[in-house]
């Protein structure tokens, strides 16, 4: 885990599998900070919507271009010093790398959770897509820059405690 203070108000990116709390603690976290906030399925094209509506999952290279959106994003709010938290299941470190190209000092807060926490919060979907998602998993790297945190508890105590981990310049962070 490696938070090195890099900029005034951050490029955060919310990762973890299916019924971790990505939107609700990234918009959490968003509100606290203060920062814009974005939902990473709200980047999806309307082929990949309509694939998945299908029934049928995305493969990398369907994914491609969504992740390039998101980076879009995360650079244009990287570069107006704005900053800003996005919701992004980045399950793959190449995932993570296309997010860091578009964004170099992006800060990735990765929310775990058991197996049968997750199963009992995503209860309306197949519990094959979760096993799928934790197959494919790969946790951050020691040369990421970011943290895993506990999905466990409730979704204001998990922003909080990504707000305690965020590197903060010697302005302090925010209330």
């Amino acid at each position: 885990m490696s938070l090195s203070a890099q900029r005034q108000s951050p490029c955060i990116v919310v990762t973890g599998v299916a019924g971790t709390g990505k939107t609700t603690v990234a918009r959490l976290l968003a509100e606290r900070l203060g920062l814009p906030f974005a939902e990473g399925d709200d980047f999806h094209s309307p082929a990949e919507i309509a694939k998945m509506s299908a029934g049928t999952p995305l493969d990398d290279a369907d994914r491609q271009p969504w992740l390039e959106s998101i980076g879009r994003w995360l650079h244009e709010r990287d570069a107006a010093g704005s900053g800003g938290v996005v919701s992004c299941s980045a399950l793959k470190r190449h995932y993570r790398d296309t997010l860091r190209t578009a964004c170099p000092g992006v800060i990735f807060l990765h929310l775990t959770a058991s197996r049968e926490l997750l199963a009992n919060r995503i209860s309306f979907m197949p519990t094959s897509l979760l096993d799928s998602q934790l197959a494919t998993l790969e946790p951050l790297g020691p040369d990421e820059q970011g943290a895993s945190l506990d999905a466990g508890p409730d979704p204001h105590t998990v922003a909080n405690t990504g707000v305690d981990l965020l590197p903060w310049p010697a302005s302090g962070k925010p209330d």
